[in-house]
């Protein structure tokens, strides 16, 4: 519920903090005094249409927060759609959120969430988990009828029902997209095969081996450097091996060093180690010249070699230009679209079994979405009765109400009684609410009821009957006293304070018999400051509310203020018969 609202230089609010209970809130004053500008602030913190006129003259910007305690319901939905932009903290997480609205002089806004920058669509997609404002309001979920399938479940407790059902729909999507895919596939099923047999043949025909272009590369080297490699090779093996009886090559002095090392052994034990490194060192060095001998000989002079190599390396770039930037990927290219030539190959076996599977699918969606459908009639005509008889106490006893359910023929859709049908994650039906406000209109859909307070009170039968299966935490009456009288408005303060039970209800009145069932009652006056107009809003004591209940009877008298005394005895009455507690 809404426990805090802060409005700053909004029209003629210099600066407002109301601190909001649970139960019926009322507010009331003098026509022009203020009130329904708080709703257009309120409006505006959900999303609402901003314009710079909302800026009170001579400051920079208007400003509106307001900071929400949530019921686990809402609190769900809107976790996750904080978590989905990545908005999550631990106000959040601790079940309060905080929503803030800025208007600028120069059209500017801004919108926050918990303080933290989001876009608009944001701010209202959140906020119509918040709160329903019903006056001139974008807000009211009543009005959305694509709501109205999920209030009538939820008012017949269906929504297990419906859960199972939706599963089933699901598994059916998930086929039909494999199958989609298939069906698109076997569309350009020749061009295909085509394509990836030339495909596969070209990787197969190269007869690839991993690594295999990093060794080429090494022998591409080394055919190039040939002439190079040769000379190099010779310089080192006369340096080696080669020698004189005047100049002895290093590998005739490194065994002359050993033979030396030896006998010195044989005399003196203590150089044995010695001698051995020197052996060692002496076969070492022979297995160096045979080895730089035999490189030597596999240096070759090949330009067809050469010019092979090249070719291959070429092949291969080729392929990786094609198919993947290295050697691996293309072979992995080459599986991948092996693979997919088998499915194609057998697709149309696989498409027949999806097909068998999509017409099981459909029968089973047809027999759960009847079921489904069946409750929610009987439920309908539940509903249909409570809400009427709730506008009978409203005094709008010709009124009629129903809920539409019709099916929409569909060649692709489920299977009902050989008829193919529509159907969605819901369900078969399309439902709408439909009101005949007076004998002889016709029933016509809710969402196009002409405003006023014909409708205030409609609003007002619907979220009674529905308060259970409608998840908005706060309500928002705007003006719903406007065309009733004293007596019918005690009724719609009643019906409004019982409403306050399963939610926060605040309600601008005139009347006070409606006034007087305020579990919290604030009063909206306008001050004059030297050149300015002010609105103030304050809470009103016990002897205040008589003296404000009076004044909106007509008058401040002994009888006015006896009258007004009676209004709050008689609603003391009723809430006592309810079992409320007596106010403070």
């Amino acid at each position: 519920m809404l426990t805090e609202l802060r409005i700053t230089d909004f029209a003629i609010i210099d600066a407002l903090h109301l601190r909001l209970d649970a139960g019926l809130i009322v507010f009331t004053g003098e026509t022009g005094a203020g009130k329904s500008i708080i709703i257009d602030a309120v409006e505006l913190l959900l999303g609402g249409k901003s314009d710079p006129l909302f800026v009170r003259a001579g400051a920079e910007a208007a400003r509106v927060e307001g900071s929400f305690t949530l019921e686990p319901g809402a609190q769900a939905a809107i976790q996750a759609i904080l978590a989905r932009e990545q908005l999550l903290d631990q106000d959040m997480e601790a079940g309060e959120v905080t929503l803030a609205r800025e208007v600028r002089r120069e059209g500017r806004t801004a919108a926050r969430i918990n303080g933290r920058l989001v876009s608009l669509a944001i701010l209202r997609e959140v906020g119509q988990w918040l709160v329903d404002v019903h006056g001139q309001s974008e807000h009211l979920s009543l009005l959305r009828t694509r709501e109205h399938v999920y209030m009538l479940d939820r008012f017949a407790e269906l929504e297990p029902q419906r859960e199972g059902y939706s599963q089933v729909v699901r598994e059916l999507s998930a086929l039909r997209r494999e199958l989609g895919e298939l069906r698109r596939l076997e569309r350009e099923r020749e061009r295909r095969l085509d394509m990836l047999d030339f495909q596969i043949k070209e990787i197969e025909a190269a007869r690839l081996k991993p690594g295999e272009d990093k060794a080429l590369l090494e022998e591409r080297t080394r055919l190039a450097n040939a002439e190079k490699l040769s000379a190099l090779a010779d310089d080192a093996a006369r340096a080696l091996s080669d020698g004189t009886d005047e100049t002895p090559s290093a590998a005739d002095l490194l065994g002359e060093a050993a033979r030396a090392f030896n006998n010195l052994a044989k005399i003196d034990p203590t150089l044995t180690a010695q001698r051995d490194l020197a052996l060692s060192l002496s076969e070492q060095f022979k297995e160096l010249v045979r080895d730089l001998q035999a490189y030597r000989e596999q240096i070759e002079f090949n330009p067809k070699r050469l010019n092979l190599v090249e070719e291959r390396l070429e092949l291969i770039k080729t392929l990786q230009r094609k198919y993947g930037g290295s050697l691996e990927e293309v072979l992995a290219f080459g599986g991948q679209a092996q693979a997919e030539l088998d499915t194609l190959t057998h697709s149309s076996e696989r498409r027949a079994e999806l097909e068998a599977r999509e017409e099981k699918l459909l029968r089973r969606i047809g027999q759960m979405g009847y079921a489904l459908s069946a409750a929610r009639h009987a439920a309908g005509e539940v509903l249909a009765r409570a809400i009427e008889g709730e506008l009978a106490d409203l005094r709008m006893e010709r009124a009629q109400f129903g809920v539409d359910q019709h099916l929409v023929e569909d060649p692709a859709g489920a299977i009902v009684d050989g008829r193919r049908v529509a159907f969605d994650g819901t369900g078969l039906d399309r439902v709408e609410f439909m009101v005949a406000p007076n004998l002889g209109e016709g029933l016509k859909p809710l969402a196009k009821v002409a405003s006023g307070g014909e409708t205030s009170r409609l609003m007002l039968a619907l979220k009674g009957v529905l308060a259970r299966a409608d998840q908005t935490p706060t309500l928002v009456f705007d003006e719903i006293d406007q065309g009733i009288g004293g007596r019918v408005g005690a009724i719609v303060g009643q019906k409004l304070w019982s409403l306050g039970a399963s939610h926060q209800v605040l309600c601008i009145t005139h009347l006070p018999q409606l006034a007087g069932f305020g579990d919290q009652h604030f009063k909206v006056e306008k001050t004059f400051q030297g050149e300015r107009t002010i609105t103030h809003v304050r809470p009103l004591g016990a002897s205040e509310r008589i003296y404000e209940l009076a004044q909106m009877l007509g008058g401040t008298g002994d009888k006015a203020m006896d009258s007004a005394e009676e209004i709050l005895a008689y609603v003391e009455q009723i809430k006592a018969a309810a079992g409320a507690q007596p106010p403070d």
